[in-house]
């Protein structure tokens, strides 16, 4: 018997398109984002160059029927076929005309970049085969999301980077930012991201998911303990991050949780953020203070007014390309002032099909999910499909508050979660006409353009 012979009871399975968002999500995650691909001419992070395979993996699947990709209509992957028209339409518009050399190099590389997240949320869309699949990403990435979490604890409370031990080899680092800064005498803290800002956004994405995971084991009598451990890492690198846009977007993601889960649910969790707040009192003295001082006197924030001060010079240059915008990455600093506003940044770049494809995104992967959780046959995947669209509401809150396109972190994360929002909504639908035992639903527009 060949010693590769696959265990009894349990189906052989070789890689697969999840295989591949379960690898991006530990190369995302865990290789610092601050390191790049050496030799390149232009900045390529490893998880980037994954998003790139996944492109071209897509394009071949859908190519053929031996890959295993999913076909059919489908609602999210239109949405991200939107975004890809309106990005390509405003990059011919720009380019056809002179732009300096600088932009014209920097407009190219933000397209690359571009493809390889798109790749990215194709590929969970059509690659996720099931629901042990789907699992396995997102399992994939509570854990990394919990082991990113420790290394900032280690930032914060020991003042230790580990990151820099992290050096992939054939790397170089495009930026010596700090990995600790400090806010209101307390450390705020990277991890393996490039500012604590996308290190607390990021956080929030997978808090939700985590919490998911921890009630489904408690509530099945399965072993929880692990769960509940790598939901307190994961929260302790929200709080070390000490930032204004991860707790708007814990307060939006925590507001859909808690209208969707049941009385027992919302008990154990106010009782447990109680005594997560506790806990951070009694041993990280100041934390709190520092991080409610965020919203205090809000009337005098540096922060606050810097943010806000540059929207007369957007709306200024909004004006003069409304449709198309100036160009995707043709908007940068120093040439140009930092926009702390994702949605300003893309209108002024994008135009309004610019932003309108991109707030689509968002849109359609959150209404995705909730569809999926209405339809479910099974409680566990409607908790999931809740779970999907709270994480999904961070960043979409966030945007309001941070250049989410400049992070390649948090970025590529959102794009993938958008993906799996579409894998399961798909597989839900399949799971729905099964237990039904009718033939598959017509792929005329209105019946099937929810697959």
């Amino acid at each position: 018997m060949s010693v590769l012979a696959a265990p009894v009871g349990r189906e052989a399975r070789g890689a697969d398109g999840a295989t591949l968002c379960a690898i991006f999500v530990v190369v995302l995650i865990l290789v610092p984002a601050r390191q790049v691909i050496g030799g390149l001419p232009f900045d390529l992070t490893y998880a980037e160059a994954v998003g790139l395979f996944a492109a071209v993996w897509w394009c071949c699947a859908h190519l053929t029927s031996t890959l295993g990709a999913a076909k059919g209509p489908n609602l999210v992957r239109y949405a991200v076929y939107f975004y890809v028209i309106t990005y390509l339409v405003t990059y011919a518009y720009t380019t056809a005309g002179f732009l300096p050399a600088h932009e014209l190099a920097l407009s190219d590389h933000v397209l690359v970049i571009t493809v390889g997240v798109v790749g990215m949320a194709l590929l969970a869309v059509d690659g996720v085969s099931g629901h042990d699949r789907l699992d396995l990403v997102l399992k994939t990435l509570v854990v990394a999301g919990a082991v990113m979490g420790a290394i900032g604890g280690l930032q914060f409370l020991l003042s230790f980077d580990l990151t820099q031990y992290l050096q992939m080899p054939g790397s170089r680092l495009r930026s010596m930012e700090e990995t600790i800064l400090q806010r209101n005498g307390v450390n705020r803290v990277a991890s393996t991201a490039t500012h604590p800002i996308e290190f607390g956004v990021v956080s929030a994405m997978v808090l939700p998911l985590a919490l998911h995971y921890a009630f489904d084991a408690w509530e099945r009598g399965a072993p929880a303990l692990r769960w509940w451990i790598l939901c307190a890492l994961v929260a302790c690198g929200m709080a070390f991050s000490a930032s204004r846009s991860t707790v708007l977007g814990l307060a939006v993601s925590g507001l859909i949780l808690l209208a969707g889960w049941n009385r027992a649910r919302r008990l154990r969790a106010g009782a447990g953020l109680l005594g997560f707040l506790v806990l951070l009192r009694l041993f990280v003295p100041g934390l709190l203070g520092a991080i409610m001082g965020l919203f205090g006197n809000l009337d005098n924030d540096e922060s606050l007014r810097w943010r806000t001060n540059d929207y007369t010079s957007a709306l200024t240059e909004f004006a003069q390309h409304p449709w198309l915008g100036r160009g995707h990455g043709t908007w940068f600093p120093p040439h140009h002032p930092v926009f702390d506003n994702q949605y300003l940044l893309t209108a002024v770049q994008g135009g309004v099909f610019g932003l309108l494809g991109f707030v689509g995104l968002f849109v359609i992967g959150i209404l995705a999910a909730l569809r999926a959780r209405r339809i479910a046959p099974d409680p566990r995947t409607k908790d999931l499909g809740l779970s999907l669209a709270a994480a999904l509401a961070v960043p979409l809150v966030g945007c309001a508050t941070f250049d989410l396109n400049s992070f390649t972190t948090a970025n590529s994360l959102a794009f993938l979660l958008i993906g799996l929002a579409g894998a399961l909504l798909r597989l839900v639908n399949r799971d729905v006409t099964a237990q039904a035992g009718a033939a598959p639903p017509s792929t005329s527009r209105r019946p099937g353009l929810w697959r």
